[in-house]
């Protein structure tokens, strides 16, 4: 995968005030795309839960937001690291309605569930990274005949 032309940084999560900083980003780097309201939606809310995790749960870290290109598509991929913790059931934490804090426990779930790729790296007392992509829609195909 390779870097398209965009909008690209590396911003801090270390408090409230960060994580508008990331969603702004986030909204601005989705829109000069060509992402439409509703995905830029969907990427403002997951990267909203992501740094939400990440200031929480891991105690803060860094969101890296890079345009993508590859398979013939462009993207957004976003990047979000910690040093915390870890999560010790990956599993368990991807279940609706898991919650380790006080939260709806929607965060992780509903985040895979508004882009289209979703990893996760995380061990127990090593961080997590969590790295998700949406990429633009294709052209519309043209009608078949019939």
């Amino acid at each position: 995968m390779q870097t398209a032309g965009g909008v690209s940084a590396c911003l801090p999560i270390h408090s409230d005030l960060d994580l508008v900083w990331v969603r702004q980003h986030v909204r601005q780097a989705a829109a000069q795309l060509g992402f439409g309201l509703v995905e830029q939606t969907k990427l403002v809310t997951a990267a909203s839960e992501l740094a939400r995790n990440t200031l929480i749960h891991g105690g803060g870290g860094q969101m890296e937001c890079a345009p993508v290109a590859g398979g013939g598509g462009r993207g957004l991929r976003l990047t979000f690291s910690d040093e915390g913790p870890g999560i010790p059931d990956l599993d368990r934490a991807l279940v609706d309605g898991f919650t380790s804090g006080e939260g709806l426990g929607m965060g992780l779930g509903g985040a895979r569930r508004l882009v289209h790729e979703f990893t996760v790296d995380s061990r127990p007392g090593g961080g997590t990274t969590v790295t998700v992509t949406t990429w633009l829609p294709g052209p519309p195909r043209p009608r078949e005949e019939r």
